[in-house]
């Protein structure tokens, strides 16, 4: 068995949702390690207090830190929790890698990363994530099988709202502000130290202006590769 394809847009990966109207997705990944175990508590914090709902991809590195976290997170009906894989690895069976994170070697391998942090996840959350996204979001196309016959959807994204929160306030914002509806906007809430919740903060009012609302994953259809998107 080889795989043909490898990156962030391969078959099967959604990387929009179907919408008549502005609408959105916000998704944030949380993914765990030396350097990315933090919480964005002001970032979390603003979006309970303008009510915009999302959807959060937890590692089960990150959970390992952030255990009461996760599970208050879990039991606020704003945000549906979703799996980020078990070691925020990319999902491949041939062990390829993307910045410097070495993937999963095989297709066993591969359904550990997804279904061990699906199970701690129920454990939670009181139910199966419905959605996946790997760490670094890359993935070959049996793989992302892989994780459907586990019985996931595997999401990418449309938009890449802040570069691993590496982006300026002023390119976060400006990457929202261009939203026209239908996108889901990548985003990471494990990072207090970039400039995620400002630039959010910044284009939200803005974007509400223009009528745009928001909406979880499971609130809207997902456009899945091959899309044309």
């Amino acid at each position: 068995m080889k795989a043909s394809e490898w990156g962030e847009r391969v078959t099967g990966v959604a990387v929009g949702i179907k919408t008549a109207g502005k609408e959105a997705a916000l998704t944030f990944d949380a993914c765990g390690g030396p350097k990315g175990s933090a919480v964005d508590f002001e970032l979390l914090e603003y979006l309970k207090r303008e009510r915009i709902p999302a959807t959060l991809f937890l590692s089960g590195r990150w959970i390992a830190k952030n255990m009461d976290t996760a599970r208050a997170l879990a039991e606020d009906p704003l945000f549906e929790i979703e799996n980020h894989g078990a070691n925020h690895r990319p999902l491949s069976i041939a062990g390829k890698g993307a910045y410097g994170i070495a993937g999963t070697a095989s297709v066993i391998e591969a359904a550990i990363e997804v279904e061990e942090n699906a199970e701690l996840l129920k454990g939670i959350t009181g139910r199966r994530p419905l959605f996946f996204r790997s760490g670094t979001n890359h993935y070959d196309e049996i793989a992302v099988a892989v994780a459907a016959e586990l019985g996931h959807r595997v999401v990418g994204y449309t938009v890449n709202g802040d570069g691993g929160a590496s982006f300026s306030r002023k390119k976060i914002a400006e990457r929202l502000l261009a939203l026209r509806g239908g996108e889901i906007v990548l985003f990471h809430m494990n990072r207090p130290g970039g400039w995620t919740a400002e630039g959010i903060r910044e284009a939200i009012p803005r974007l509400r202006e223009k009528g745009f609302r928001f909406v979880r994953l499971s609130e809207r259809p997902l456009v899945f590769l091959p899309s044309g998107l």
